[in-house]
């Protein structure tokens, strides 16, 4: 699972404020001539990227070639069950990133258009937001 090798602190703020407005940033194909853009904000979690990637991966039987677009930075902590309140914030429990509407997600390339198709449907169906399939042909209309 994806994770940061070293951070600066061990625990932040989510920044969960963070969810509205348009991705600025990341937002057009860079790698590959099919891809899958995020139509919602929210909160992506490393597991659920795994999930889609190995739904992809399984999908395609491993041929093309698959870019992650996305890294959770983020470390989010929990609190244990029936803790009383006080005693300091819980520990790290997983690692997220913010998404925002307009985020490419994963890339692919090297494949034909329909079995691309096929895959980024499936990966989309692991995440927790609405999500579109954009292809280069899309960006030139």
């Amino acid at each position: 699972m994806l994770e940061p090798k070293k951070i600066k602190y061990r625990r932040q703020h989510r920044n969960r404020g963070a969810f509205g407005g348009k991705s600025w940033r990341g937002a057009e194909l860079a790698f590959g001539s099919i891809g899958l853009k995020a139509m919602d904000g929210g909160e992506l979690t490393a597991r659920q990227i795994e999930a889609a990637r190995r739904a992809m991966t399984h999908s395609v039987q491993r041929g093309g070639k698959i870019w992650i677009r996305v890294f959770p930075h983020n470390p989010v902590t929990k609190k244990a069950a029936e803790v009383p309140m006080g005693s300091g914030k819980g520990s790290v429990e997983y690692y997220a990133l913010v998404v925002r509407p307009g985020l490419i997600l994963f890339e692919m390339g090297g494949l034909s258009e329909e079995i691309a198709r096929k895959a980024l449907t499936l990966a989309s169906h692991k995440l927790p937001f609405k999500t579109k399939i954009v292809t280069t042909l899309s960006y030139a209309a």
